[in-house]
């Protein structure tokens, strides 16, 4: 049997943009309270070229849907 696609697109897919910015906020809410108990995480992000050092957990969500005010360090992996 062949499934025969669907002529009608999705409702989401009028508005990808839309569920794009939902899954930002998913991620950027998970990588804050991560970060929060994660010394290493937020050298990385600070590495990245996030000012996340110090701040509160909603402020590096904050920080982290926009882009980086600095540019990227290198870091040495061993």
């Amino acid at each position: 049997m062949v499934a025969i696609p669907n002529p009608q697109p999705d409702a989401q897919d009028d508005h990808p943009e839309a569920e794009l910015e939902q899954v930002n906020d998913v991620l950027a809410a998970w990588a804050a309270r991560s970060a929060t108990e994660s010394a290493a995480l937020i050298d990385r992000f600070e590495a990245m070229g996030y000012e996340v050092r110090g701040k509160s957990e909603a402020e590096i969500a904050d920080i982290l849907h926009r882009s980086p005010t600095r540019a990227a360090r290198k870091t040495v992996t061993q």
